[in-house]
């Protein structure tokens, strides 16, 4: 039997030793195609929940699989080129728009990967509301909207098993939140591509493979 593509049990997670947990006892079962969504507060940890699933901080308490493999046996870098997080404050290599969108592809675990045809990043840059800005834009100029949408671009080039996305759309207006989240819908709907995403907003994703949890006192629950 092929085991969940990500299987957390019993997860907990403190700041540290002798504080209140921020989250504990949390299972989550997710299979290819998924689409998760994580709603709460601000605060409630569903941002540290994403960071935990990357490997960028350790658990203090439960198991985390991917694919049935242990989460601590799997190379930070190698889980990472399968799992891509993309961050509510988008960080930006310093460099043009082109330069960020390609520098994934630059590192030794990505390699084999064909890198996006010029062509390939224009239309990425027409379908994220970006022609305008361009490829050779200094892309540290850009503002934090234009930066999320660059950094959310950036990760579905790279094509990963799993995208990880922290409030994709906070900085956004109206228009262009609801073209990212209808882009990632799609890529869920006709790719098949995991997706877990944490929101404080009242967005729902449509879907046969969507579910939607509350992150509140502690504990994770299906809404």
């Amino acid at each position: 039997m092929t085991p969940p593509l990500l299987q957390i049990e019993h997860l907990g997670f403190s700041h540290a030793p002798g504080m209140s947990p921020l989250f504990e006892d949390v299972d989550l079962s997710v299979e290819k195609g998924d689409f998760i969504l994580i709603r709460g507060a601000s605060g409630t940890g569903k941002s540290t929940l994403l960071r935990l699933v990357c490997r960028l901080a350790p658990y203090t308490r439960g198991r985390i699989f991917f694919k049935g493999e242990p989460l601590e046996k799997i190379p930070p870098v190698e889980l990472r080129s399968m799992v891509t997080y993309v961050a509510q404050i988008p960080s930006m290599a310093s460099g043009s728009v082109r330069h960020n969108l390609l520098f994934p592809f630059s590192f030794a675990v990505n390699r084999a990967r064909k890198e996006p045809s010029e062509r390939t990043l224009l239309e990425m840059l027409e379908l994220f509301f970006l022609k305008d800005v361009g490829l050779e834009r200094e892309a540290s100029t850009l503002s934090i909207g234009q930066q999320q949408r660059l950094a959310l671009m950036r990760a579905i080039l790279l094509e990963p098993e799993m995208l990880l996305l922290d409030e994709p759309t906070s900085a956004l207006d109206a228009e262009s939140a609801s073209m990212v989240l209808r882009i990632v819908e799609r890529l869920n709907r006709e790719e098949h591509r995991t997706v877990v995403m944490v929101t404080h907003s009242a967005y729902l994703p449509e879907g046969e493979r969507s579910r939607t949890y509350l992150l509140e006192n502690a504990k994770l629950r299906l809404l």
